[in-house]
C-alpha cells in the first residue's frame, strides 16, 4: 500500500491526469526518490483519498493519474480553534496539531496581551497541509489571517457556542458533560490570559461557556491541544 500522501489542489476523478507543481515534483523525486510507476495517495479535502500512479516525474514537473479511491471523503465537526499566537515554533505546534485533531477552520486572534503582532498565514496554512497529509485526513482546515479578538467578536454568530478555556477556572471541577453538539469554537487566550475587558465582554456572551482544563495553568500550545482532546471526546468525532 502506498505511504506517501500529498494535498493537491484539483478535482480528482478516475483517470484524470493531473500536473505536478515543482515543490511536488521536488519532493517525490529527489526527497522521497519515487519514479514512473510508483504509487502515491492523493486528497484534496473534497473527494476523498485516491490511489494514484506516477506517469512522469522529472525535478521540476510530472504527473500523477488517480486508479481508484482509497478512502471516503471524511469531514471533521463544526469545530472552530481561536488562539493568540506566540512563539514561531509553538504556533507552528498548535495548528498542526489542530489540524490533527479535527479542527475545521483555525483563527489566529490578536488580544490586548498578544505578542505576535503578525503571522506568516501562507506558511501556518502549509502545516496544516502538512499535518493532513501525515496523519491520513482528507480534509484540510483553513488557516485565516491574524485578526483582532474584538472584531472577530462583534461579527459573532451567537448560534456558535464559544468553549473557553479560562485559566481564572484551574482546579475548578468543570466538565463537557450535558453541552450540546453543534456549531463551536474553542477560545485559548494568549501568555498572561486575558485582559479585565475582554474578560468582560466574554463573560457578558449569552454563547460562551467557560471551562477548567485540570488543576494547572496550561501553556498555551498545551492547552490548545487540551481543550480540542476534551471536545471532541465529548461532542466530536471521537465517540
Amino acid at each position: 500500500m502506498a505511504k506517501i500522501r500529498l494535498f493537491i489542489d484539483h478535482p480528482l476523478a478516475l483517470g484524470q491526469g493531473i500536473a505536478l507543481n515543482t515543490d511536488q515534483a521536488h519532493y517525490l523525486s529527489s526527497v522521497m526518490r519515487q519514479g514512473p510507476g510508483d504509487e502515491i495517495l492523493l486528497f484534496n479535502g473534497q473527494d476523498g483519498e485516491w490511489l494514484a500512479r506516477i506517469e512522469r516525474l522529472a525535478k521540476r514537473n510530472g504527473e500523477v493519474v488517480p486508479q481508484r479511491q482509497s478512502a471516503p471523503q471524511m469531514d471533521p465537526p463544526d469545530l472552530w480553534l481561536m488562539f493568540a499566537p506566540i512563539k514561531k515554533a509553538r504556533t507552528d505546534f498548535i495548528v498542526e496539531k489542530a489540524a490533527e485533531l479535527g479542527a475545521a477552520r483555525i483563527l489566529p486572534v490578536q488580544t490586548d496581551f498578544t505578542n505576535s503582532e503578525r503571522i506568516r498565514q501562507d506558511r501556518l496554512q502549509a502545516h496544516a497541509v502538512e499535518a493532513a497529509e501525515q496523519c491520513g485526513g482528507t480534509f484540510v482546515p483553513e488557516v485565516t489571517d491574524l485578526v483582532p479578538l474584538p472584531r472577530v467578536l462583534d461579527g459573532w454568530d451567537v448560534t456558535r457556542r464559544i468553549l473557553w478555556a479560562d485559566e481564572a477556572l484551574v482546579g475548578a471541577a468543570e466538565t463537557l458533560a450535558g453541552l450540546e453538539k453543534g456549531p463551536w469554537a474553542i477560545l485559548i487566550g494568549p501568555e498572561g490570559g486575558f485582559s479585565e475587558s475582554e474578560r468582560k465582554r466574554l463573560c457578558a456572551m449569552h454563547c460562551v461557556t467557560r471551562i477548567s482544563l485540570g488543576p494547572r495553568i496550561l501553556r498555551a500550545d498545551t492547552a490548545a491541544v487540551a481543550a480540542l482532546a476534551l471536545w471532541q471526546s465529548e461532542l466530536g468525532d471521537w465517540r
